[in-house]
């Protein structure tokens, strides 16, 4: 595995690090290879229920594309396994992003892709893509406006304005925003929170929500029913014993 991505695992939560600071955790390709082809071994692995995405440093959680690298490779069509939304997409374990600082263009590209963004107070978000004279690809002209409105997202992306941390959670582009010292203890105990609860469960439960958000109320209301009736004819009969005993021995190791 690259040095670029640091790997981390602790009991069924693993943090994958990116790692270049000093590049500011540009996306260099051999970075995106290797975040790519680590989730999609993470998604097949039963002893892994949760994943916290972060960057090396304090500066940065990625700057985004690499593009130094970009010039010199010119017009050099980028592979599929070069794109980690891709990875991202068809990761069935939830993805926290832990944002440490600087989170640009292709940084803000997988961030909206991931499942819930934990910010330090001192992070900055921007899209770029308007003053390096690229148009997106990795998903963000249409996650960033299904997440804050389309006039917030064309005043965010047609500007390349920052944004600090406190103004990306009132426009309801983060889920929480904490003290440095306490980024990576927040994102852990939430990614805890997820790998210890039913493992099948949390996939469908995630899938569904995603696939119902493209739909309307009346389609994702009808998916729902369905998949419930298909994921309750699947069940064990002493299932809901088993779930009643597991839940109460999670309750008392967390006690203890």
């Amino acid at each position: 595995m690259s040095n670029t991505l640091l790997i981390k695992q602790e009991g069924r939560v693993v943090v994958l690090t990116l790692n270049r600071p000093e590049k500011l955790n540009a996306l260099s390709a051999e970075m995106r290879k290797a975040l790519h082809y680590k989730l999609l071994e993470l998604d097949k692995d039963d002893g892994v229920g949760a994943i916290v995405l972060t960057g090396a440093g304090e500066r940065a959680f990625t700057a985004g594309m690499d593009l130094t690298e970009a010039s010199h490779r010119g017009g050099e069509v980028m592979a599929p396994d070069e794109n980690p939304v891709v990875a991202i997409e068809k990761c069935r374990k939830p993805i926290i992003v832990a944002v440490n600082g600087l989170c640009i263009t292709g940084g803000m590209e997988m961030m909206l892709a991931c499942d819930i963004v934990i910010a330090s107070s001192t992070a900055k978000f921007a899209d770029t893509h308007v003053r390096i004279g690229l148009m997106p690809g990795w998903g963000i002209s249409q996650r960033l406006a299904r997440q804050v409105g389309p006039q917030r997202a064309k005043e965010i992306s047609l500007s390349g304005n920052f944004l600090d941390a406190r103004r990306a959670f009132d426009l309801g582009l983060i889920n929480r925003v904490v003290e440095p010292e306490e980024l990576m203890e927040a994102a852990t105990a939430l990614a805890l929170d997820f790998a210890d609860a039913d493992q099948r469960v949390v996939e469908e439960y995630k899938r569904l929500i995603d696939d119902g958000f493209g739909m309307t109320m009346t389609e994702g209301l009808k998916l729902e029913r369905e998949r419930a009736r298909a994921f309750s004819a699947s069940l064990p009969a002493d299932h809901f014993q088993r779930g009643k005993e597991a839940a109460a021995k999670r309750a008392r190791s967390r006690k203890s």
